[in-house]
């Protein structure tokens, strides 16, 4: 080979080398998320271990971890209502390893505090709904009202004597009470618990006559004749609790209060990671032991969404128990 031809041969390979070099370095769209999951990733929610807010973690972990093929673990970082939780999963690198479940206290959060250190819209990429579910108002099965009738008739008749426990201050369980008593015409003084369990044992003990529960966490009771279900907050009945009617059934025509669970993520999380996530969940949601298990841990209605339609029902939710807080007059934190 001639000196001339070694030097275009040399010239020739440079010229590929550089070129293979430039194409590995352009940033293809999509391309983080085809490589998108390769280590664990982590649900992080606001609620106690062993809640209807970790049990459904659990699950949605489950499923995630089947489609993506990837160990899912769930982290409880209760604290602040949920915001704890929040706060943590907005400030996350936006990489698709750091998730949060939220319920429907994380849109109540925006009207209840006077600041938050995130935006519970603008902080997250939402990712996609996962169930909705109605509550329960229920008395002590020998308790002279035995049905919401009743107790309406008895509230109006000893204004401000009667009470109702919920599962805390500014839950969706307290600010039903609120929509409750505001629709019923009714004054009724609400008493904040640490949790369902709380709630229900001060019901059974007589602290308060009645309750807005957690229907999956009332119907044991129900069922062994402690507790009577005087009506769900849904516009129709539960196939939790078919026996029981709902609040519009007995007289409170469009009542139909059901708080929710969704996944989200860190703002600026790629599109192409939250595609892959939602895809995943609602395959998951579609898996028929995965349904099974988020219908038996919540009792209510399994239903994913677009991120897009989460936003939607988040930016709703916001203004929706924003208005209901400012009528109830109920103090800011």
């Amino acid at each position: 080979m001639s000196q001339l031809s070694k030097s275009i041969r040399g010239r020739v390979l440079a010229c590929v080398a550089v070129s293979i070099f430039i194409v590995s370095s352009i940033d293809v769209p999509g391309a983080s998320a085809q490589a998108y999951p390769n280590r664990v990733i982590r649900i992080v929610h606001g609620f106690a271990s062993g809640g209807a807010a970790d049990t459904l973690s659990r699950v949605v972990a489950d499923g995630l971890a089947k489609q993506l093929n990837e160990t899912v673990i769930v982290e409880a970082k209760p604290g602040a209502g949920g915001n704890l939780a929040s706060d943590a999963v907005a400030k996350a690198a936006p990489d698709g390893y750091t998730l949060g479940l939220v319920t429907g206290g994380h849109a109540i959060s925006a009207g209840l505090y006077k600041s938050l250190s995130y935006q519970p819209v603008d902080s997250f990429e939402m990712i996609s709904t996962i169930v909705y579910y109605a509550l329960v108002v229920a008395t002590r099965s020998d308790y002279e009202a035995k049905t919401l009738g009743e107790l309406i008739a008895l509230a109006k008749a000893k204004p401000g004597s009667l009470s109702f426990g919920s599962v805390g201050f500014g839950s969706t369980h307290h600010l039903a009470g609120e929509l409750l008593k505001a629709a019923a015409g009714i004054d009724v003084l609400h008493v904040p618990y640490r949790g369902d369990s709380q709630a229900i044992t001060a019901l059974l003990a007589g602290d308060v006559p009645m309750i807005v529960g957690t229907s999956v966490l009332v119907a044991p009771q129900i069922e062994s004749g402690a507790v009577r279900g005087l009506a769900v907050t849904s516009s129709t009945r539960s196939a939790l609790l078919p026996n029981v009617p709902s609040a519009n059934e007995v007289g409170l025509k469009g009542f139909d209060v059901r708080t929710w669970a969704g996944l989200l993520a860190p703002k600026g999380t790629p599109p192409g990671i939250i595609a892959q996530l939602n895809a995943a969940v609602l395959k998951s949601l579609a898996d028929p032991g995965i349904r099974a298990r988020l219908e038996a841990a919540i009792g209510g209605e399994v239903r994913g969404s677009t991120p897009p339609e989460m936003r939607e029902l988040v930016t709703s939710e916001i203004a929706r128990w924003t208005a209901v807080i400012d009528a109830a007059k109920i103090p800011k934190l």
